[in-house]
């Protein structure tokens, strides 16, 4: 699959039990951070389990244009030879970032400090997409952005000379613009804090720690209070990329709902600012055992046995949102196959991803027969039960890699086929997914063959 190629129609149909081992990708999160912080260590880091999506793949290219050296060895084995704290290089062309909000925030952060100017780019749904929740606290560095209008990419911009320590509470909860600002302070001077009022995840303040830096983290009546101290040399490190607990919440799902399946996922992230959906699927009885839970790469890991199971809907803690924001796409098929309704609340955050996925899934649903109530920041979806979604929809993908796969999900269950318009933009998260799902018996096909 290709993100920047022409669509690609897919449809999937009611299948039979899903049977077998879903071996997803490494995590998304943690394969961007581990390339842009190698970048910044003085020596080689070596990465095992690096995500290949187009996303990941271009912050790689992203890193090699700052100066750094970065190079696969195999699928997955990855080495990145860093240029230090302050020592990346001006580009000499535009930096094209794809469909990539964490890539390019993080990466504008973790040059904003250094005096050098760039401009980035990315394709027409992340040029869409709101900048300035990064670039207003990175001016406090001094740094200087150009954007279009509504802060919005191309945008160039400049890192500060004689850059200050900041403090910055953070007014969302956004784990991108938290680690965009404690990237930018690695090369500021004294100490940076950011406060954040509902935690986010947390996997820039583990692998900051795991590359040497001083960062301390304390829970008080303000939030969480981050304090990182500027200017350390970074030391290379070894990281060992867990799997995605976003791409596993696809084959998940789909062995919950669909009669018969039983599935094993082998080695998925339970980082507790992660795991928002299994907490809530469990919630809603499904059969999920977390077994042999261990620690890798610094981060705790479980195998999920996951079997088809009788769901009922519930009410979604509002305050859970953080910790599953990704995952509220598949949620929403989920509840629609569930008996009773599913109350999310407090997922606004939703409205200005790759797509305002609130109304993305509430239309495609719709056309699927599925009852739906929302607002701003609400998203209800009125279960039908087991095999009682219609289907028979063509849902619409919005360049978005999670609206695509959560309807492909969908028509596993649903009475009818449910088709999505363009499943192109999968490649930038799960490049491997139809591949893994049609291995477990999923009937997921390409509509144009």
């Amino acid at each position: 699959m290709s993100a920047h190629g022409d669509p690609i129609p897919m449809t999937a149909r009611k299948s039979g039990p899903l049977k077998g081992r879903a071996e997803v990708p490494g995590d998304k999160s943690i394969s961007h951070r581990s390339l842009i912080l190698g970048a910044m260590a003085v020596g080689e880091t070596k990465v095992t389990g690096l995500l290949e999506g187009q996303d990941v793949l271009d912050t790689a290219k992203a890193m090699r244009a700052f100066g750094a050296e970065v190079i696969q060895h195999r699928p997955g084995d990855w080495s990145v030879h860093g240029v230090g704290v302050g020592g990346f290089a001006e580009p000499s062309s535009v930096i094209d970032c794809g469909n990539s909000g964490t890539g390019v925030r993080l990466i504008m952060g973790a040059m904003a400090t250094t005096p050098i100017t760039a401009t980035f780019t990315g394709d027409a749904s992340l040029n869409k997409r709101p900048m300035g929740r990064v670039t207003d606290p990175l001016a406090l560095f001094g740094t200087k952005a150009y954007g279009r209008q509504g802060g919005r990419l191309p945008m160039t911009i400049v890192g500060a000379a004689d850059p200050v320590p900041v403090r910055y509470t953070v007014p969302m909860p956004s784990a991108q613009v938290k680690s965009a600002v404690l990237l930018a302070g690695l090369n500021a001077p004294g100490q940076t804090v950011v406060i954040e009022k509902e935690p986010t995840r947390d996997h820039s303040e583990r692998m900051l720690r795991g590359f040497g830096a001083d960062l301390t983290v304390e829970a008080t009546d303000e939030g969480h209070v981050i304090t990182l101290t500027g200017q350390p040399e970074l030391k290379p490190q070894t990281v060992a990329v867990p799997r995605d607990p976003s791409s596993a919440a696809f084959p998940v799902c789909a062995a919950l709902i669909v009669e018969g399946s039983d599935i094993l996922v082998p080695g998925v992230s339970q980082n507790p600012t992660r795991n928002g959906l299994y907490t809530t699927l469990v919630e809603m009885g499904a059969d999920i055992e977390f077994q042999n839970p261990r620690e890798e790469g610094g981060e705790p890991v479980a195998d999920l046995r996951v079997k088809a199971s009788s769901l009922k809907g519930i009410e979604v803690p509002p305050e859970r949102a953080a910790s599953m924001i990704d995952e509220y796409p598949v949620l929403s098929v989920v509840a629609a196959c569930a008996e009773g309704k599913t109350v999310m609340r407090g997922v606004k955050e939703l409205r200005v991803k790759e797509s305002d996925r609130i109304d993305a899934m509430a239309r495609g649903l719709e056309a699927c027969g599925v009852r739906i109530e929302e607002d701003e920041d609400t998203l209800i979806v009125h279960g039908m039960g087991p095999g009682g979604v219609p289907g028979g929809a063509t849902c619409k993908s919005h360049l978005d890699h999670r609206i695509a796969m959560s309807f492909l999900v969908l028509g596993l269950a649903a009475q009818k086929p449910v088709s999505v318009d363009d499943g192109s933009p999968i490649a930038t998260s799960f490049p491997v997914f139809e591949g893994l799902m049609t291995g477990l018996g999923a009937s997921v096909e390409r509509s144009n063959k």
